[in-house]
C-alpha cells in the first residue's frame, strides 16, 4: 500500500485526531506542532505563541481507498473555516485551521476544495494553505488522547465521531 499524507489544523488536534482516525481508508495518525520557528518545541512553548506552530494533525491515507478530496471534505465538517485563531473555546495562534502539504501535486485539489467551501459560506475563509516547513510529533501524552482518556476534553461535538465513522470516500 502506497500511502500519502496531508497536514490538518483544526483547533485542539485530540479531537481533531480522534476524528480523522474514525475515516475509513485512514492508515495513521499523529499529533504535532506544525510550521514552527523553533526546533522540537514543548507543548507549553506552543501554548505560549511564541513558536507560531499550529497543532497539527498528520493524516496518512491510501489514496486507493480513500481521496484527498474526501478527507478535505471532511475537514471541513469539523472546522468554523472563519474562525481566526479559535475552535470552539480554544483560543490562541495554536489553534488556526491550516492545510499543509508536502506534495505540490495536491495544491490543485486543495485550491478546488477551498473555492467549493468558499461558493458555500458568506464570510471569508480563514483557512492557511501553504507547504509544510516542519512536523514535530507532539509528546506522548498527546497521541491518540480520547482513546487513553475517553472522558477528556474535546472541542468537537460526539456526532461529529459518529458522522466520520459512517463515511466512506
Amino acid at each position: 500500500m502506497a500511502t500519502k499524507k496531508i497536514y490538518l489544523a483544526g483547533g485542539c488536534f485530540w479531537g481533531t485526531e480522534h476524528y480523522f482516525k474514525m475515516i475509513k481508508g485512514v492508515a495513521d495518525t499523529k499529533v504535532g506542532y506544525a510550521n514552527s520557528i523553533k526546533e522540537n518545541p514543548t507543548y507549553k512553548e506552543v501554548c505560549s505563541g511564541a513558536t507560531k506552530a499550529a497543532e497539527t494533525v498528520m493524516v496518512e491515507y491510501d489514496p486507493d481507498d480513500i481521496s484527498l478530496e474526501f478527507l478535505l471534505d471532511m475537514y471541513f465538517h469539523a472546522i468554523d473555516p472563519t474562525s481566526v485563531n479559535q475552535q470552539g473555546h480554544d483560543v490562541g495562534l495554536q489553534y488556526r485551521t491550516g492545510i499543509y502539504y508536502t506534495d505540490a501535486n495536491d495544491l490543485p485539489t486543495i485550491n478546488k476544495v477551498m473555492d467549493e467551501q468558499q461558493s458555500k459560506i458568506s464570510g471569508k475563509i480563514a483557512v492557511e494553505v501553504m507547504p509544510l516547513q516542519n512536523f514535530y510529533t507532539a509528546e506522548d501524552y498527546h497521541q491518540d488522547y480520547l482513546e487513553k482518556n475517553p472522558d477528556g476534553y474535546c472541542h468537537l461535538p460526539l456526532e461529529l465521531f459518529e458522522f466520520a465513522k459512517k463515511c466512506r470516500g
